[in-house]
């Protein structure tokens, strides 16, 4: 498999469900490579939340969000970049913690569920973009 190329790259525009194309491209993928059910699931669900949280959060002028699948020997490695303004990490954790403790609702999970399902998760936010890179092991 090593000569071969299994890389695939979208862009996709950050309008509702399009998540939903990175996520269909994840299920081929990690079926193809031969992940069980429940790492197909796990990568899924970790794409939604990432593309959402780029659709909602980034302020990118281009609108789209870049999305690239690389299989190795490791596992697959997911990586979504949203090219907008950059967050700042400690204060995003903050605020989600305030949120939780004065018990408004349900949102803010996102990054929660990424690093709960991903085997490995870098997020580099910058004022060029965010970029999360995921990586599922075999």
């Amino acid at each position: 498999m090593a000569d071969m190329d299994h890389n695939v790259d979208l862009s996709i525009p950050m309008q509702p469900d399009m998540e939903i194309i990175a996520t269909t491209v994840a299920e081929s993928i990690g079926t193809f490579m031969g992940l069980d059910a429940n790492k197909v699931d796990e990568v899924k669900i970790a794409v939604v939340e990432a593309c959402i949280n780029a659709f909602e959060h980034s302020k990118s002028e281009e609108r789209r969000v870049d999305v690239s699948f690389s299989i190795d020997d490791a596992g697959l490695m997911i990586s979504i970049n949203d090219g907008g303004t950059g967050f700042d990490m400690d204060e995003a954790k903050a605020q989600i913690a305030e949120k939780r403790s004065e018990g408004v609702g349900n949102r803010g999970w996102g990054l929660t569920l990424i690093y709960e399902l991903m085997d490995e998760v870098s997020i580099v936010s910058t004022p060029n973009g965010t970029l999360v890179q995921m990586l599922k092991r075999r």
